[in-house]
């Protein structure tokens, strides 16, 4: 599946900036049910994905994502986040649908979801802590605890195999936490949804193709590989 992005940044910068893009977005995102069924789910992902295009934020070339496989699409939340009440409006749709779930603090891997977690946490008026790599694996530093019996929503920007999402819950689950629910902007993982034990929601669901390394389609291998996202 192949996503057109064309930007034209400039003239559209100061228009997302003043909120000229997004209104009317959020404006129908908003007034859909909680429960919604496909059909809405479907158009707020088209509605997003808009969002996306405008910023920039969602490129094309070839592209080794955080789980190893590769694509033709990136997702590049740090762009979309960046314009700081397109971050506030979008975190915030998040909030409602995670309202539902109970917690007591928020957790998010480094370092897409920080952003993410921050603001989700906000919203809901909640606590939130982040994991980080060391050494290669996520782990709980900088003096943040775990209590046990404690309900975490993990929250993260972008999921394709949900590695880093259940290195997290792994994490919560060894201190003694306990997770309620996972709450993502974007979920990439196709019909291949991963298995996290526990409510998984999203705002873009996209079926994008991923392949392995050994594995490519012959147009995709003769195009520069880029690995844009975090480590």
């Amino acid at each position: 599946m192949r996503l057109a992005c064309k930007c034209q940044f400039g003239s559209q910068r100061r228009r997302l900036r003043r909120g000229e893009f997004f209104g009317n977005v959020f404006a129908r995102a908003r007034k859909r049910p909680r429960d919604s069924s496909c059909g809405p789910q479907k158009s707020m992902s088209e509605d997003l994905l808009a969002l996306f295009r405008k910023t920039g934020a969602l490129l094309d070339g070839h592209f080794v994502l955080r789980s190893g496989l590769h694509s033709r699409q990136y997702f590049q939340c740090a762009i979309l986040l960046s314009y700081t009440d397109v971050a506030d409006r979008v975190c915030g749709l998040l909030a409602e649908k995670l309202s539902q779930f109970d917690c007591d603090s928020l957790i998010s891997p480094a370092l897409g979801g920080i952003i993410v977690g921050q603001q989700v946490g906000r919203s809901l008026g909640k606590r939130h802590i982040f994991v980080e790599k060391e050494d290669g694996k996520l782990v709980l530093r900088r003096g943040f605890k775990i209590n046990k019996g404690e309900r975490f929503i993990v929250v993260e920007d972008v999921v394709t195999r949900g590695g880093r999402v259940q290195e997290t819950i792994d994490i919560v689950r060894e201190n003694g936490g306990i997770v309620t629910s996972v709450g993502v902007i974007v979920d990439r993982s196709g019909q291949k949804k991963p298995e996290f034990g526990c409510p998984f929601v999203s705002l873009v669901e996209m079926n994008v193709e991923n392949f392995e390394e050994h594995k490519l389609p012959p147009d995709l291998a003769k195009i520069p590989v880029q690995k844009p996202g975090s480590k």
